[in-house]
């Protein structure tokens, strides 16, 4: 987990982006997918310019929350923080019923249910300069160039999902694990 909160300190879109995430001070609340997984395997393929964030997806659990919309607020809140993200907030406490899984219990029990594992990983900001990395699967795999299918989604999901963001040209040393 120190060789990804290494690779995020470096990184000063991504320091921006978890501080206004910090700001918003919702449970659990972490960044993950792509704003992780693909900062490490730049980092593992030696990209000289980093490959760009087509997004930037928030997660938190509140099973308290009200307002299945609110997610809309706290996106215009990230936007006037850092406008040149395209924001995605998630709470994960209601995104089983859109994926047909029992209640999630956390947030990083939510990561345990996409598609590929080296998706799973995320991070937050907890203090000042102080960063915490979570992983629903650990970050081994991710370390070692895999994408790794998750048996609790379609392998027709997974495959669709590396062929269509072009994860094997863009890093050509990962290897698919089934």
């Amino acid at each position: 987990m120190e060789t990804i909160i290494d690779l995020i300190k470096r990184d000063p879109i991504r320091v921006t982006a978890l501080n206004c995430v910090w700001q918003l001070k919702l449970p659990q609340c972490y960044i993950a997918a792509g704003f992780v997984r693909n900062l490490v395997w730049d980092a593992l393929h030696q990209v000289e310019v980093a490959t760009p964030l087509n997004d930037v997806d928030v997660i938190y659990f509140d099973p308290d929350e009200v307002s299945p919309k609110a997610y809309l607020q706290y996106e215009a809140q990230l936007r006037q923080c850092l406008p040149q993200l395209n924001w995605q907030v998630r709470n994960q406490a209601i995104m089983h019923t859109r994926n047909g899984d029992a209640p999630y219990q956390s947030a990083i029990d939510a990561m345990r249910y996409w598609p590929e594992k080296e998706t799973a990983v995320a991070v937050r900001q907890v203090g000042d300069s102080e960063y915490e990395c979570v992983a629903a699967f650990g970050v081994q795999s991710l370390l070692n160039y895999c994408v790794t299918h998750n048996p609790k989604r379609s392998r027709d999901i997974f495959e669709h999902r590396v062929n269509a963001k072009q994860w094997l040209s863009k890093w050509p040393r990962l290897r698919v694990v089934l």
